[in-house]
């Protein structure tokens, strides 16, 4: 059975930037652990950010935290940890956490850090994306099930 790379804070991991988490309650979720099918994975985490940490968004392609920290570097090596684990595992399909500057799938914030979303995908999401993996976020959970069956 083919592995899923899920974020971690949908699983109930408190990775969070606010070290919380958001975790996504759902049958299927629990069928894919029992059957030993899910990567947990937080970029965010992987690319050496704390937890908890200033939030980040997206700024004319770098991340900019809300006190105007540039952790542009340690986003893109989150993503491209999270690519290497899909590769390794031969990972095709991955469950991504809405809104977030790297997992963002359809929406991300508008980076200015007064909570507007627009369309956008974050750092992790783009790169799974141009390298064959098919990102859904949590809202899309009924079309990642069809994807796979």
């Amino acid at each position: 059975m083919n592995k899923i790379l899920i974020s971690s804070c949908l699983l109930g991991v408190p990775v969070r930037y606010d070290g919380t988490m958001q975790q996504l309650l759902h049958p299927q979720i629990m069928t894919w652990q029992q059957q030993g099918r899910i990567i947990a994975f937080c970029p965010e985490a992987a690319g050496g950010l704390s937890t908890p940490r200033d939030p980040a968004e997206i700024n004319n392609d770098k991340v900019i935290s809300n006190k105007g920290d540039d952790v542009t570097a340690a986003f893109r090596l989150g993503a491209k940890k999270t690519l290497r684990v899909c590769q390794q595992y031969g990972i095709k399909f991955a469950l991504l956490k809405e809104s977030s500057p790297s997992c963002g799938r359809n929406t991300i914030y508008n980076g200015e850090h007064q909570g507007i979303k627009i369309a956008g995908m974050g750092l992790t999401a783009a790169l799974l994306e141009e390298n064959g993996v098919r990102v859904f976020s949590e809202q899309q959970l009924p079309a990642l099930l069809q994807a796979l069956a």
